[in-house]
């Protein structure tokens, strides 16, 4: 017990740390890429007491990054997209014969007009089950902001809109925008675009 108290106190103090000095974020060349940004986030999306196994989405996508970088297949059902030169990475993970359910995630990033800043998204809230958003307590997008001359980047809150739950969002592989795609109350959907104006978003 003490062992596992001891654990959660570093964990806490570890945490604490990172929010206030921001996650370091290693690469090599000349600027960092997607997979440089998930690989130093991933310690701060998975701190929530998750297995090895993968049962927490982000988990489930560093393990998938883990067996590309190992020259693996994915597991059977699964589809990992690493595209660096668009930023941006796609996991999927479809159901058997049984389960009509998509499960998606996405990380990417903009380049802010300042030209010293990268905002970066994780995003968990691009899932499908039987044709409807599938939202869990876990459903969520993260943003964090690079700094580059730091090389740290910082959680921060979604810049310039509220998220709702009510749909599905999708991050931009091509392009700038973010396309929010609501589902009303009689099946029918509507689309909302996010746009990118170099700093922010906005309707």
């Amino acid at each position: 017990m003490k062992r596992l108290l001891s654990a959660i106190v570093f964990s806490c103090l570890t945490l604490s740390l990172m929010a206030q000095n921001g996650i370091k974020v290693n690469y090599k060349g000349s600027k960092p890429t997607v997979t440089d940004f998930a690989w130093a986030a991933f310690p701060s999306l998975n701190y929530e007491g998750e297995e090895e196994s993968g049962d927490r989405p982000w988990k489930t996508l560093e393990n998938a990054m883990k067996r590309h970088r190992n020259g693996l297949p994915q597991e059977a059902g699964d589809k990992l997209t690493i595209d660096t030169k668009n930023g941006y990475i796609l996991f999927e993970q479809a159901g058997n014969e049984d389960e009509d359910y998509i499960f998606r995630l996405e990380v990417c990033f903009w380049n802010e007009s300042d030209g010293r800043h990268k905002l970066i998204a994780f995003n968990n809230m691009a899932s499908y089950a039987e044709g409807r958003p599938c939202m869990t307590e876990l459903s969520d997008i993260r943003f964090y902001r690079y700094d580059n001359n730091t090389k740290r980047m910082v959680a921060c809150d979604p810049p310039g809109f509220e998220i709702e739950y009510s749909g599905i969002y999708s991050m931009p592989r091509v392009g700038k925008n973010i396309i929010f795609t609501h589902w009303n109350d009689d099946g029918s959907t509507t689309e909302k675009v996010l746009r990118w104006n170099g700093r922010r978003f906005s309707f």
